[in-house]
Order: structure tokens, then C-alpha cells, then sequence
């Protein structure tokens, strides 16, 4: 036990008083209460250590130090110096201890409580002795502090009347009534104040002690049957041991067996407590196991109603749902905001802390320099004996060597004082630590509530879009609901604030609702039709999901392994990991790294092609304008006719144009430098990523006036379709379908504008480094991905409906990019080429076939005349 007298500063208005009390520590809640005597049962107040810090001064006097809470700072003093210290150093300890055996954060969740509560009876205690060796540990001074120094008298005792605390006089009436009450029970009937049953602590009487322990309720007033609490029991026992009365030796003798007696007590109610929370285990195992087929009763319910009316009390059943779970993610986000706050307070007073020890740092250097000049002083009065016996008397040597003797003193005081300063320095650093690493842990689960959050609501959202298609002929009243429901849901709700107080790698994590993404693309397009509209709520809210999902167990050990890559070097590793996905702030790079290496830039070349473009207007300047107000409008950065990267694009688009005249401009071409510049940022940059993909990774003649290259393509890609995804092209040709309306564009802008930007992005990635075969990979992909959803449909009509937006209801972009490199059957690039080949050779001779069709119908209808 912690526990000892020490001197308190007492402060009444000008008036500065030391008082004498008896300080206890409480292991429990990292409390440190005083009392005025050590046979009080009532505390007079505490001091919260678990957020305090320490000082100490040599300027106040010796054994003089300071406890700093946030709300009070409190000025202690030992009797000696080493007592100071060893104060000190175990409340140090034992405030990390406290902090290390806390609990981090609350939990959630019916399976979490549980874990919650086993945990609790788990106690990891720290070796809190480090490496660092700031300061040795202090020996114990057994006269000051322990269960000895209760019974001997406070040091420094002031008169009764000054020491007794009238800021609580209640508290101090109930001690003296306890203390003679006590005192009279001692004796007993008998009279005999060693009675051996006295000692004994009441099992019965534990809830008491720790209610006597506590720092917000300090008025516990008496225990059952009068008899002594278990801390004044053990004081007590240990004056009367120590003390001089008869019979003292007896207890001496029989110490071995009253020890064994403490130690089965103990044990026995230790085994008690273990009991009882094996029966709290048990009950909340029972309460999970109702909660689970309640929820499947629930379920079984919707399945097996039969009336809307039913349906609608299990939907408002699921909303009550989401609303508690709104709640908790509310008070997770207050306690981060505690936390913030916490920490903010750490922080300031280390600041103060580190200032405080530049200052004494500052005046150690000053007097070791005024020792210094004494010295030389001395050295040279001394050199000369006869100016010494002239100027300076014996007893001013006296003097100047009496107060060396004293500034070596304070020498080795601060020293000490520096020492201690710093290991207390180091203790707040790993507690900040600690504190982070708290709030980090606190982060992800928020992550992982608002992950379960969204697919809760997605989840709901796709029940009323269901419940709205299935029963077309609902009651007024009930489809008024509905649409209710439906209207309030696609509101959207932008929280900004919350968004600037994370950092950029859990920014990306927890990142709330917001309209855009990182490069400007709409989360949520704004659809005219209704249902298109929750569709895309419902798309949006699964994307967030599967993103705070795979934030911790993908994103970021991709982003680890991307970070210790230096210089990049074409390899199998590279090739996976943008496969993968570059992380946003490694694309800008890489990227730039991939056009580079295959176009080399020629220094001055764009701004030739500009001055070109300003002084001669090229022909496809008109189409050029009437393109660029439809390029990306779903990207904020394009939607307006004012925007700053319009004109850079019309830049991009007319330098191109000058460059290559033989495509000159084709449409399609905007969409491809609009993505580039989005990413690479700078205008130059963007005109060789266009110049790149243009004439080094797609084929000749892909956007020439014919677009022949184009239409071998579409051909290639449905013999793939029929090897790698035979069902499906069975389906397609059983109703006439041609994919080519839908894949000509896929294919000619790299599907810009058909998948959302996050997995559109990553699809560029493995294409500015593989080439085409990419494209390929992905359009079986997504057909694939989708393979089950078409085959239910049986209308042509229907078919090209679903085929129109199905691209952009692709939530997993880790599904689709394992089905696109893993799942099918890789083909090579040879494959392709000759497939091409093949492809071209028939496309030309039908396209010759039909000019000689065209050039007889010609010469036909000139014979015949007008």
C-alpha cells in the first residue's frame, strides 16, 4: 500500500498554511486520497492521477513537489528528499499502470459486451521499469511512508485547532464520532483491545470499502453494525503490532497463522468474485442467444407475412434498428472528441514542461558560469601571495568557499531535478502514445459501425424499392409511406467538419458521406428518374461499405508496400501491385513514370503546337467546342462552362489536333485527356498521356474517320465472350442481342464514363502499363460479374434497359478485378494479335465487297439517266 503523511499547502485568500494529512493511494480508480489522521474513514478530498502530472522545485524547499490536474495544481511536502522522491516515483508507476489497465474504448455489439465483460477480470500489468534509465529507483523510507509511519505522529504537526479542516466540517465530525465510537468497541466487552476477532476482515463489508474509496462521493458515513471499515482495521492492527502494549508479543507469535488465515480468506473471495461473474457470463450468454432468435424470429416473420401491413411494422422495425446504431456511431464520435481534447491537454502541458526545463537548463549554465569566474578569481588571488594578504581577509575566503560549497548543492539538486523532469517527460510521451494509438483503435471501429451502417441502409433502401415494384396496388395511405421513406432516405448528408479533423490515411477510411470524391466525380449522380436515383444511393452506399471494409485488411498494407518503393523498375511485383490499385497519392507519379518510359517528351514541342492553335484555326476546332461542355458531367470539375479545366482541356485537345493530323480530332478523345488531366494535374503532362495511349498503346486506325481498328475489336471481343462466358452469349443470341451498342464505346474511351470513378481509375492503372488486353480482361469482367442478374431476364427490351447503367452498379472493385486477372482464363497478347488480324482481313473484304456494290448501283443508275 501507498500510504503516508505529507504537508499540505493550504491556501485561504493571502493566507498560506501547511497542514499535516494522511495520504492513501486507491489502486482502483488512480485516486490519491487525504485524510487528517490515519484512523479516519471519511476522506477530506482526492486528487485524479490518472491525468495528472508531477513537479518539482528546488526553489520552494526541500521535499517540496507539485501534483498538476487539469482543473488544480496541488503543492505536497515530505520530510526529506529522498521520501519527495520516492513519492514521486511511485505515483509515476502507478499511473501507468492504471492507464495500461484500462479499458480502451467501449464496445458494441451484444458479442462485443460479452468480450467486454470477460476482459474486465483480465489485468496485464507493464513493467513500467524501462531502458532509459532516467532516474534510479528511490529506496523505501519505512519511517515515512507505509503502514508503520500510522502509527507514528505526522511530521511537522501543527496545533489541533490549526490542522482540522473547516472546508469540511461535516466530513471531520463524522470522522471523530467514528474514531471514538471505534475506539470504544475496541475494547470490547471483555476489555481486552487484542482480541483476535477484531482483526478480521468482514467479507461481508467489501462493497462498503470500495464505496469508502471512491473520489465522487467521499460521504459514506458509518458500516454495517458499527464496526471498523477493512483500512482502519489493517492501520490500526499495524499501530497495535508496532506499538508497546501487553500482549503485543503474543500477536508476534502468532503472525505466521494469521497470515495463512488472510491468505485462505482471500483466496476465498477471490474464488467468490470468480463465481459470480462465471454466473454474469453465463446470464449475458443467455440474453445473446434470446437476442438471436429474436432476430430470427424476426426474419422468419417478414418471410412468412402475408398482409403489407405486417411488412411495413418489420421495415419500421429495421429503421428503429438504424436509428440506435446512428446513436451509438454519435456517442463514439463524442468520445473521440474527448479524446481530442485530452490530448490537446497533454500536448500543452509538455510544452510546459519542456520550457520549464530549458529555463532550468539556462540558469544551470548561468551559475556554472558564475563558479567559473569565482574560480579563475580565486586562482589568480591566490598566484600572488602578497596581494592576498593585502586585499582579502581570511574570512572572506571563508565566505567565498562556503558558498562554492553551497552551489555545488544546487548543482546536484537540479541535476536530480533534471533527471526526474525527464523521466516524467518520457512517461507523458508514452501516455500521449498510448492516447493516439487509443484514438486510432477508436477510429477503425467507428470505421467498421459505419460500414455496417451503410449496408443496413442499403439493405433498407433496396427492401423499399422491392416492396414498391412488388405490390403495385398498395393503399394510398401505405404507398404515401413508401415514398415518404424513399424521399427522406435520398437526402444526403454532407459532413465536411468531421472530414477535416482526420488525417489523409483515415480520412480515406472513416471519410463521411460527401457529394464528390477525391477528383471530382459525383458520388451520387443527380438522376431525373426516381428509381434511378435510389439505385444510385443504394450503389454509393455499398461502394463506402466494401471501402471501410477493406480499409484495414487491403488498403492499407497496399499503401505499406507502395510507400518503401523507391525508384520504379518494370517487374512482377510492380506489375501486382497496380493490378491492385496505386494508392491516390502514388498515382500522380507512377503514372507519369509509365508515359515517360514508353513517349519521349520533347522538350518545347506542346508550346509550338500552341502558338500553332492561336495563330491558325484548326478544322476540328468547332467540334472540339461543341464536345467540351459534354465532357464529364458528372465530375464538378467539367460541369460548368466556367471551370478552370476547360480551357486547359480545349489546350490539350487543339495541340493534339496539330500534332497528329491524321486523326486530327475524333470524339471520345476529350473524355480520354479529361481523365489525365484530372490525375497528372499539369496540361503538358496530360498532352503526352493522350499522345501515349493514341499512337503507342492502341492499334493504327483505332480513331481514324473509319474507325475500322475499332470494329475488328468488337468482333474479337465476342469470340471471347463465347469462349470465356458461354451461357451468356447463348442468352444474348437467343434474343437478338448485339453487345457491340454497348462495348463500342467501353473499348473507344476506356470506359470513361461507364464505371465509377474509383474502379474506372484502377482499370486505368493496369492500362497505361499492360496495353489493351486490359480492356479486354474488364468487359469480360463485367459481364461476368453481372452473368446471373441478365440471365433472369427475358425481354430484349429489358435486356438493353439493364445494359445501360448496369456498368455503374459494380460496388466491389476487388471482385472485379480478381474475376478480370484471376477467374478467367488469361490470353495472351499473340492470341490477340492474330485474332485481330484474322478480324481485319474479313472486315476489309466486306467493306470491299460493299464498295463494289456501291460503285455498280452507281453506275446502274447513271445508265438509265434521270
Amino acid at each position: 500500500k501507498l500510504c503516508g503523511y505529507l504537508n499540505k499547502l493550504g491556501i485561504k485568500g493571502p493566507i498560506k498554511t501547511w497542514k499535516s494529512r494522511w495520504f492513501f493511494y486507491d489502486e482502483n480508480k488512480c485516486r490519491l486520497l487525504y485524510y487528517r489522521t490515519a484512523q479516519d474513514i471519511n476522506p477530506l478530498g482526492s486528487i485524479d492521477l490518472s491525468s495528472a502530472s508531477f513537479d518539482c522545485k528546488m526553489e520552494n524547499g526541500e521535499g517540496v513537489f507539485e501534483i498538476r490536474t487539469p482543473s488544480r495544481a496541488f503543492t505536497l511536502k515530505a520530510i526529506s528528499k529522498q521520501a519527495m522522491m520516492y513519492w514521486l516515483q511511485q505515483l509515476q508507476m502507478r499511473r501507468w499502470e492504471f492507464c495500461n489497465t484500462q479499458s480502451r474504448f467501449p464496445s458494441n455489439g451484444i458479442l462485443s459486451c460479452l468480450f467486454a465483460f470477460v476482459s474486465c477480470f483480465v489485468f496485464i500489468f507493464v513493467d513500467v521499469v524501462d531502458n532509459e534509465d532516467f532516474l534510479p529507483l528511490v529506496k523505501t523510507p519505512t519511517e515515512a511512508v507505509g503502514l508503520k509511519a500510522a502509527s507514528l505522529p505526522a511530521p511537522q504537526t501543527s496545533t489541533a485547532l490549526q490542522n482540522i479542516s473547516l472546508k469540511h466540517p461535516w466530513t471531520e465530525i463524522q470522522n471523530t464520532v467514528y474514531n471514538i465510537c471505534g475506539s470504544k468497541q475496541l475494547w470490547g466487552s471483555n476489555g481486552n483491545v487484542f482480541s483476535f476477532d477484531e482483526f478480521q476482515e468482514h467479507p461481508e463489508n467489501v462493497d462498503e470499502e470500495q464505496e469508502a474509496e471512491g473520489a465522487g462521493d467521499f460521504k459514506e458515513g458509518t458500516l454495517e453494525d458499527g464496526r471498523m471499515g477493512p483500512r482502519l482495521n489493517w492501520i490500526r492492527k499495524a499501530r497495535w503490532m508496532n506499538s508497546g502494549f501487553p500482549g503485543s508479543e503474543e500477536l508476534l507469535r502468532e503472525k505466521n497463522s494469521v497470515d495463512k488465515v488472510s491468505v485462505l480468506q482471500q483466496q476465498i473471495l477471490t474464488l467468490t468474485e470468480e463465481v459470480k461473474s462465471q454466473k454474469e457470463l453465463v446470464k449475458l450468454l443467455h440474453k445473446a442467444l434470446e437476442a438471436a432468435q429474436q432476430e430470427k424470429r424476426v426474419s422468419n416473420m417478414y418471410l412468412t407475412a402475408t398482409e403489407d401491413k405486417d411488412r411495413l411494422e418489420l421495415v419500421r422495425h429495421k429503421v428503429r434498428q438504424i436509428a440506435d446504431l446512428t446513436s451509438r456511431l454519435e456517442a463514439l464520435e463524442q468520445e473521440k472528441k474527448e479524446l481530442e481534447q485530452i490530448l490537446t491537454l497533454r500536448d500543452s502541458h509538455i510544452q510546459e514542461l519542456k520550457e520549464h526545463v530549458q529555463l532550468l537548463m539556462e540558469k544551470n549554465h548561468a551559475k556554472q558560469e558564475v563558479i567559473m569566474t569565482l574560480t579563475e578569481q580565486m586562482a589568480r588571488e591566490l598566484s600572488d601571495p602578497l596581494q592576498e594578504a593585502n586585499t582579502i581577509t581570511v574570512e572572506t575566503l571563508y565566505k567565498q568557499q562556503e558558498e562554492i560549497e553551497h552551489l555545488k548543492d544546487d548543482i546536484d539538486a537540479y541535476k536530480t531535478q533534471n533527471q526526474f523532469l525527464n523521466s516524467e517527460i518520457h512517461q507523458v510521451t508514452r501516455l500521449w502514445t498510448r492516447v493516439a494509438e487509443n484514438e486510432k483503435a477508436l477510429l477503425m471501429k467507428c470505421a467498421c459501425l459505419q460500414a455496417r451502417n451503410c449496408q443496413m441502409e442499403s439493405k433498407y433502401l433496396t427492401v423499399l424499392r422491392k416492396l414498391q415494384e412488388a405490390v403495385p396496388g398498395l393503399p394510398n395511405s401505405h404507398a404515401e409511406l413508401v415514398k415518404n421513406l424513399i424521399q427522406e432516405a435520398l437526402q444526403w448528408d454532407v459532413k465536411a467538419e468531421a472530414e477535416e479533423a482526420l488525417s489523409f490515411e483515415l480520412n480515406t477510411a472513416l471519410c463521411p458521406s460527401s457529394e464528390y470524391d477525391e477528383y471530382g466525380f459525383m458520388t451520387v449522380p443527380d438522376y431525373e428518374i426516381e428509381d434511378w436515383k435510389l439505385l444510385a444511393k443504394i450503389q454509393a452506399l455499398e461502394i463506402k461499405s466494401n471501402k471501410l471494409r477493406s480499409q484495414e485488411i487491403v488498403e492499407k498494407p497496399l499503401r505499406d508496400r507502395w510507400n518503401t518503393i523507391g525508384e520504379l523498375n518494370p517487374c512482377a511485383e510492380l506489375k501486382s501491385l497496380i493490378r491492385s490499385g496505386i494508392p491516390v497519392e502514388h498515382r500522380q507519379r507512377v503514372w507519369w513514370w509509365m508515359v515517360s518510359r514508353h513517349c519521349s517528351p520533347a522538350p518545347g514541342h506542346y508550346q509550338r503546337l500552341l502558338e500553332q492553335s492561336r495563330s491558325t484555326e484548326h478544322p476540328a476546332c468547332r467540334q472540339i467546342e461543341l464536345d467540351l461542355p459534354r465532357t464529364l458531367t458528372n465530375n464538378k470539375h467539367f460541369s460548368s462552362p466556367t471551370s478552370q479545366l476547360i480551357p486547359r482541356l480545349r489546350r490539350v485537345l487543339l495541340a493534339f489536333s496539330w500534332h497528329n493530323p491524321a486523326i486530327g480530332y475524333c470524339q471520345g478523345l476529350n473524355r480520354l485527356a479529361a481523365v489525365a488531366l484530372l490525375v497528372l494535374e499539369d496540361e503538358e503532362s496530360a498532352f503526352w498521356c493522350l499522345v501515349y495511349i493514341v499512337e503507342n498503346i492502341m492499334p493504327a486506325d483505332y480513331y481514324s474517320e473509319t474507325l475500322i481498328t475499332s470494329q475488328v475489336d468488337q468482333r474479337v471481343f465476342k469470340d471471347f465472350l463465347s469462349e470465356k462466358v458461354p451461357r451468356l452469349m447463348a442468352h444474348f443470341e437467343q434474343y437478338c442481342i448485339d453487345v457491340s451498342l454497348i462495348t463500342f464505346n467501353w473499348f473507344l474511351v476506356a470506359f470513361v464514363d461507364s464505371l465509377v470513378s474509383d474502379i474506372l481509375l484502377r482499370v486505368w492503372d493496369a492500362f497505361l502499363y499492360e496495353g489493351t488486353k486490359v480492356i479486354f480482361r474488364y468487359a469480360l469482367a463485367i459481364f461476368k460479374y453481372n452473368e446471373e442478374e441478365i440471365l433472369r431476364i427475358h425481354d430484349s427490351v429489358e435486356i438493353y434497359q439493364y445494359l445501360r447503367f448496369f456498368t455503374r452498379m459494380i460496388t466491389d472493385g476487388r471482385k472485379l478485378m480478381n474475376i478480370a486477372f484471376n477467374d478467367l482464363n488469361p490470353f495472351p497478347m499473340k492470341l490477340l494479335r492474330n485474332r485481330r488480324s484474322m478480324h481485319r482481313e474479313e472486315l476489309e473484304a466486306e467493306l470491299c465487297e460493299l464498295e463494289q456494290i456501291k460503285a455498280a448501283y452507281v453506275k446502274e443508275r447513271a445508265e438509265q439517266g434521270p
